[in-house]
């Protein structure tokens, strides 16, 4: 016996089959805790800008008429001329561990990364979540940046949710 289906479920069964995975989220390598944009796309470092805050230490808030898409992540620049600084060299202005609290990362975990509580090492950028993880850190800080260097390559590809 055949079963009768209708001509939209057939066309709808055969758009899913040929379509194109959607490109997964950034969500499990990126911290984009902070929202979205209008496209859909995942917001890196809170909006505020990432060239700034790894040469200065300092918050820029980054302006949504100056968004560069980087490996699936939306940026916010302040400026032209940082937007220009970032695509000549992305990696040297992202913070590390995509992001999320290099002291949780040690331990880890991914927490939300606050610009608001960033330190610069060795030309890298490392954000925390809040201040009194920012002052542990401070306490032990080459231990706790060899131990999250250590743990990230296992929980890189690991979603929140399942850490």
């Amino acid at each position: 016996m055949t079963k009768n289906l209708r001509p939209n479920s057939i066309l709808v069964a055969v758009l899913l089959a040929v379509a194109p995975a959607a490109p997964a989220l950034a969500d499990d390598e990126y911290n984009v805790s902070k929202g979205y944009t209008l496209d859909g796309v995942g917001l890196g470092v809170h909006g505020v800008d990432p060239v700034v805050l790894s040469t200065a230490n300092a918050v820029a808030e980054g302006d949504a008429a100056h968004t560069v898409v980087h490996d699936g992540v939306a940026y916010y620049f302040a400026s032209a001329i940082t937007v220009e600084r970032f695509q000549a060299d992305p990696d040297r202005c992202l913070p590390q561990y995509g992001g999320f609290c290099a002291y949780a990362v040690a331990l880890g975990r991914k927490l939300d990364g606050d610009p608001h509580f960033a330190d610069i090492v060795d030309g890298k950028l490392y954000l925390f979540v809040n201040a009194a993880v920012f002052e542990k850190y401070l306490a032990d800080r080459d231990n706790i940046l060899r131990t999250a260097e250590e743990k990230w390559s296992s929980i890189k590809h690991v979603s929140v949710e399942d850490l």
